[in-house]
């Protein structure tokens, strides 16, 4: 089979790839659709460290091809959106609903996969970028078959990512403000929740004025183009002297530090983009006084069993957007272009294709 391989060089499509049969509590998914995130990219650039030869791709959506003893949630021929967390499900943290806390989900290096003899790590315990992937069954969650693939893959990770952020890590209430900053992937999911939540002004951030246009189509009130500088000004005219809510969806260094400054009093910045590893965050500690706060938040602080139908559901009733989340589709064998494309700031989301008819392949 075809995989996206990354041998800490070189990304290539690459064809002799192959992976494991699944094990007891495991899933073996023919991948249809996968999202291109920037985290993919990370790993490539070294602002993430990952150990490599590695498949990338961690948003993902498919057909389930086969399972391992035990498992009785979905069975060959179900549609699932694939989920980074393979959280054990049985320690306190996942006992008590937080499973992006389960130390079960940290550091799990698995290489289910072998190309010329060699393994090859999965990122994200996924590697969506494979024609066929092994995860835990609990990463594997079925969804409506009415739910185009296309569409539903991108829920795994900036859906759960973006609207995880406000509904559950912020848990933002009607009437309070809020500013996006960066109109990607994951910011314009921040905004449809705070569109959802009733969240009022919500305030976009971007240095690229043509992202204005689609940040309004999901719910934007206001654009501001950081490109003009005055970010902070614009911020503070258009609030209370300062959002209740800042969410930083760039993972700039020089960014973070200017989006503190965006907080009225009491209010929260959360931290979802992703700075490189080691790189400090500079700030004065009058910038957070006033019972301003800081928050970190893993991937939304989301419990895919529940969110991701959820999700789906809601895209079902026509109040949560994910067709338009798509810039563009590409085949397989096009990836730099999608990477080229991201880089220039010309997608939301770029979504690969990897020509499986539902029910089987091509």
């Amino acid at each position: 089979m075809k995989g996206i391989v990354f041998d800490g060089n070189e990304l290539r499509v690459r064809d002799g790839l192959e992976v494991r049969d699944p094990g007891a509590g495991e899933v073996a998914v023919r991948i249809t659709n996968s999202g291109v995130c920037r985290s993919d990219l990370s790993v490539m650039s070294g602002t993430i460290p990952f150990p490599t030869p590695v498949v990338l791709g961690h948003e993902g959506a498919g057909i389930v091809e086969a399972v391992g003893p035990g498992v009785t949630h979905v069975e060959p021929g179900a549609h699932v959106v694939l989920s980074t967390l393979g959280s054990c499900g049985t320690c306190a943290h996942c006992d008590r609903g937080r499973p992006t806390m389960c130390r079960a989900t940290f550091g799990h290096r698995p290489t289910p996969f072998t190309l010329d003899g060699v393994p090859h790590y999965a990122f994200a315990n996924i590697s969506s970028f494979a024609e066929v992937t092994v995860v835990k069954a609990t990463q594997a969650v079925p969804i409506p078959k009415e739910v185009p693939l296309a569409s539903a893959c991108l829920i795994g990770c900036g859906v759960l990512t973006g609207a995880g952020a406000v509904l559950n890590r912020a848990r933002v209430e009607a009437g309070e403000s809020a500013v996006v900053v960066g109109v990607g992937g994951i910011g314009l999911n921040s905004i449809q929740a705070l569109r959802l939540v009733g969240a009022d002004p919500i305030i976009a951030v971007d240095a690229n004025p043509a992202k204005e246009t689609l940040a309004r189509q999901f719910g934007a009130t206001h654009f501001v183009d950081a490109s003009e500088g005055r970010v902070t000004e614009a911020v503070k005219d258009l609030t209370d002297d300062g959002a209740d809510w800042v969410f930083e969806c760039v993972g700039s260094k020089p960014v973070l530090e200017e989006a503190i400054r965006y907080l009225g009093w009491s209010g929260s910045l959360v931290i979802l983009g992703v700075p490189r590893a080691g790189n400090p965050i500079e700030f004065l500690p009058e910038e957070i006084f006033l019972d301003k706060s800081i928050l970190g938040c893993r991937y939304g602080a989301s419990r895919p069993q529940r969110d991701i139908p959820r999700y789906a559901e809601l895209y079902l009733s026509g109040r949560f957007m994910l067709d338009e989340l798509i810039t563009q589709v590409y085949p397989m064998d096009s990836i730099q272009t999608v990477l080229d494309d991201m880089e220039a700031g010309r997608l939301a989301r770029g979504v690969l294709d990897f020509g499986v008819v539902q029910g089987g392949a091509s």
